[in-house]
Formats: structure tokens, C-alpha cells, sequence
């Protein structure tokens, strides 16, 4: 399904580095196809002057010359050439190479998880479905797919007959994307202080991922995303700026709190196994202790909640301790969501285009990338249980049976399912927070499960999710 190599092409040669994938024929709406002559094949499916390059939809450029068996000629609603194959994917789009530096591409990715079967609340459109629903699942989705298709006129620009170079509008091409302010080196500072700044961005809805009292690269990302939304320069070393702005906004970064009998008693299990056809056995998938739990409730990494109460036992009704302070979740109404393959972050736009919110994530990995170009929310599910296909989705351990795994915490995709348009994708969870943004998925975006929780309130169903390299 992939071939790699090396290539350059001039009207009917190719010289480069490239991937083929696929992007779906539903996503690049208003494509009309026309058959490729038999004579064509190896000359190309052009004719004309100038040098141009055949483009896959990640952005890389395609190593070999597709026969004429393999794909199909088409055009998209920018009047360029595409090449598609059998089951509705575009195999690479014709571009004139000096063009191509100044157009940006996104990158083709998979995924598991499905968006079937859900219950919307009333007539609120929201897509909302009841705590518990499972995810899933769907059919095999690369049988190929009847797509409707008219000829194309013989003398489009670009086209076997046409006697101009391969069309290509510059006025279609994508700003490139400006780069964030970046964030002012943190010098000397104290676990502390590290947590103060990470409490602060954490309540203005930017998230540093767990809090641990640590700088590291989820934290300089949301500083780069407060400055971008706010027109501000952050200075993570002035520890009396950051205080005073969290004295306007929640308080003191940490707290204390107190144990209760409810937090004593979970419901917990002794631990997680690793194996799907083992957590399938379990009758939920909760925290495997207090600390745990208590970590994930104020957002930190849970070795820092030890480290800030030496020798406790969590486990006891009554005791008291030290907690970082999160404050509330954010609030606002979501209209758009880009999710930065490059940043491995996912940026929140409200209805006026302005960023409102960021998160540390994980997106894809380089054997189950994520989706390309935009989808939408379908649905969202919290404390969502979640349904294993070998068929459609990774291969784990030795498992060949479709396998169900109950709701919690610690299931593959935590407390929140946000699916997207494209089957089998979704915004999720994670049973690991301290992961994020540091670990590959299979081909979601997954972030901590309580930012996942914060940006499944302010979603809703038709929210477009586009994904950038």
C-alpha cells in the first residue's frame, strides 16, 4: 500500500522522497473524473510546458508514475488535476514545481475508534450521547465505494489534450501559517515557581499538560499559544507578575484538601492489564488507587502529588493535603479546531476566529497517522466505553476477536469520546497523562482526560476539525 523512493519529474519523469496515501474522495468535494487514454501512462497525465510534480496528499512528492489501471484523472473545486484511485482516494494532486514550495499540504493519518449508534440530548443538535456509550464499530472502509463521475472537458488546462502546463490558481494557495511569539527562555527558576507559571496557563484554558513543576516543551507551547490569543509577552522568570495574575484568577497555585470517604473508597482495581482480552474481563476500568485518582482530579502528574506530601497514605479519610489549585474549566462556545501536527498541539477558535484554548496532544504516529485536511464533530460521548475490531483497528498483542471494553479512566480512550466525520477518528482521553504530547497514538488526537473533558463542554456536533502538519 506504500511505496518509498527517491525522485524529479519533469512532464513525464519523477526525482523524489515520498509516501503514497489517501485522502478521502468525500473530503475534496466537487471532483469530476475523466478517463485515462492507455498512451498517457508513462507520459503523464498532462501535456505542456513547464516542470511539475506529482504531490500526495501529506504533502511529500510521489516516487513512481501510477498506471493507467491504478488511478483515475480528476479535478477538485480549485481546478487542479488529481490522481484517484479505485476506492475514492487521491493518490497525489499535479502541481508545477516552482509553485509547490509556497502551498502548504496536510498529511493523510488513520485511526480506530468508530461513530456509530448515538443518542443526541433533545433537539439541541449538540450530538451529545449518554455517559457509557461504547464507540464502537465500522465496516472495513477501503472496499471501494461507488463515486459518481462525468467526464471532464477535453480542453482543461492540464489535461491529456489541454496544451498548458498543469493547472494550478496561486490564488488558492494556504497563508503560510504564522509562527507563534515564542516563549522567553525559564532560567533558574524553582519546582514552585514552574508549577505557579503551569497553574496559570492550566485556568486561562492554554494547558501545560500535567502539572509537575517542570519546564518542558507542553508548557513553552502553551505560553506560545497565551501570547498568540492575548497579544501579550509572557516572562516565565517573573515569579511576582505570575502570582499577582493568579491572585486575579483563582488563588494561590496550590491548595490543601481534604480525603474523603468517598475518594477512600473508589471504586479502584488492583491494576491494568496490558493485554485487551484481559481488561475486557474488568468490570470497569477505574483508577488503580487514590493517588491516582486525586492526580488526575487537580491535573498533576502523579509522582508531584507524592512529592508534595511525603509519606502520606492517601488512602485515609480525613487526611489533609497539598493539591495544586487548577481553578474552573474554561468556558466558551467552540466553532473550530485545528489540530497541529508539527506542534503536537490542538488550538480552539470561538465563532470570531480568535483562539481561545490549547492543549498538549498526541496526534497520529508514523504507521497510523491521523486524518488529513477537515472533518467535523459527530458526536461526543463522555465516559465513553470503547469496542476493539482487529479488522479496523490496530493489531494489540494477539487479540483476533472483537473484544468490549467497559467505561473509566483507564480505558484506550479515557473519559471522553469526541468522534469526527472521518469513521473511526476521534478527539479522546488517555489512561496516561504524563504521556501527552511525548508518545505516539493510533491515529486520534489524545489529549489529558480532563482537557479532553474541558473542550468536550465547549464542542459541539458540525464543529470543523482540520489538521495541519
Amino acid at each position: 500500500m506504500y511505496r518509498r523512493g527517491s525522485t524529479t519529474m519533469k512532464t513525464g519523469s519523477i526525482v523524489t522522497t515520498a509516501t503514497r496515501t489517501g485522502l478521502s474522495l468525500l473530503a475534496a468535494a466537487g471532483l469530476l473524473a475523466v478517463e485515462l487514454s492507455p498512451a498517457s501512462a508513462q507520459e503523464g497525465y498532462y501535456r505542456g510546458g513547464g516542470d511539475v510534480i506529482l504531490v500526495t496528499p501529506n504533502g511529500e512528492i510521489l516516487d513512481y508514475m501510477p498506471g493507467q489501471d491504478e488511478v483515475r484523472a480528476m479535478r477538485d473545486h480549485r481546478g487542479r488535476t488529481v490522481l484517484v484511485d479505485p476506492w475514492g482516494n487521491i493518490v497525489a494532486t499535479v502541481m508545477p514545481s516552482d509553485g509547490y514550495g509556497r502551498a502548504r499540504r496536510r498529511q493523510s493519518d488513520v485511526d480506530v475508534y468508530s461513530n456509530d449508534g448515538y443518542a443526541d440530548y433533545g433537539d439541541r443538535g449538540y450530538g451529545y450521547s449518554e455517559p457509557g456509550e461504547f464507540t464502537g464499530t465500522v465496516p472495513d472502509y477501503r472496499e471501494p465505494a461507488p463515486v459518481e463521475r462525468e467526464e471532464l472537458r477535453d480542453n482543461l488546462p492540464g489535461l491529456i489534450d489541454g496544451s498548458e502546463q498543469a493547472a494550478y490558481d496561486p490564488q488558492y494557495d494556504e497563508p503560510l501559517r504564522q509562527p507563534m511569539p515564542p516563549a522567553i527562555s525559564v532560567k533558574g527558576k524553582s519546582r514552585a515557581e514552574i508549577a505557579a507559571l503551569q497553574v496559570f496557563l492550566d485556568r486561562e484554558g492554554f494547558s501545560p499538560g500535567v502539572i509537575d513543576g517542570k519546564m518542558g516543551s507542553n508548557v513553552t507551547k502553551a505560553i506560545e499559544a497565551w501570547q498568540q490569543a492575548t497579544g501579550e509577552t509572557l516572562d516565565p522568570n517573573n515569579t511576582e507578575d505570575i502570582l499577582e495574575r493568579l491572585r486575579f484568577n483563582g488563588g494561590l497555585p496550590i491548595t490543601t484538601y481534604t480525603i474523603t470517604a468517598a475518594d477512600a473508597a473508589g471504586p479502584y482495581v488492583a491494576s491494568i492489564p496490558e493485554d485487551y482480552a484481559h481488561k475486557a474481563m474488568l468490570p470497569h476500568l477505574s483508577f488503580t488507587s487514590t493517588a491516582e485518582m486525586l492526580g488526575e482530579k487537580f491535573h498533576m502528574d502523579e509522582n508531584y502529588l507524592r512529592e508534595l506530601n511525603p509519606g502520606v497514605d492517601f488512602s485515609i479519610p480525613g487526611t489533609i493535603i497539598k493539591v495544586i489549585n487548577p481553578g474552573p474549566n474554561k468556558a466558551g462556545k467552540v466553532a473550530r479546531i485545528v489540530a497541529d501536527k508539527s506542534r503536537k498541539q490542538v488550538l480552539a477558535y470561538d465563532a470570531a476566529d480568535k483562539l481561545i484554548a490549547a492543549y498538549p496532544s498526541t496526534i497520529g504516529s508514523s504507521d497510523t497517522p491521523s486524518p488529513s485536511g477537515i472533518v467535523s464533530v459527530e458526536r461526543i460521548a463522555f465516559d465513553p466505553g470503547y469496542t476493539y475490531n482487529p479488522k479496523i483497528n490496530f493489531q494489540q498483542g494477539a487479540n483476533d476477536k472483537i473484544l468490549t471494553l467497559q467505561p473509566g479512566p483507564n480505558g484506550p480512550v479515557g473519559t471522553m469520546w469526541i468522534a469526527l466525520s472521518k469513521p473511526t477518528y476521534g478527539i479522546h482521553g488517555t489512561p496516561d497523562p504524563s504521556k501527552i504530547g511525548k508518545t505516539q497514538s493510533h491515529g486520534c488526537i489524545r489529549l489529558t482526560n480532563w482537557d479532553a473533558t474541558e473542550l468536550g463542554k465547549m464542542v459541539s456536533k458540525g464543529v470543523t476539525v482540520e489538521f495541519v502538519d
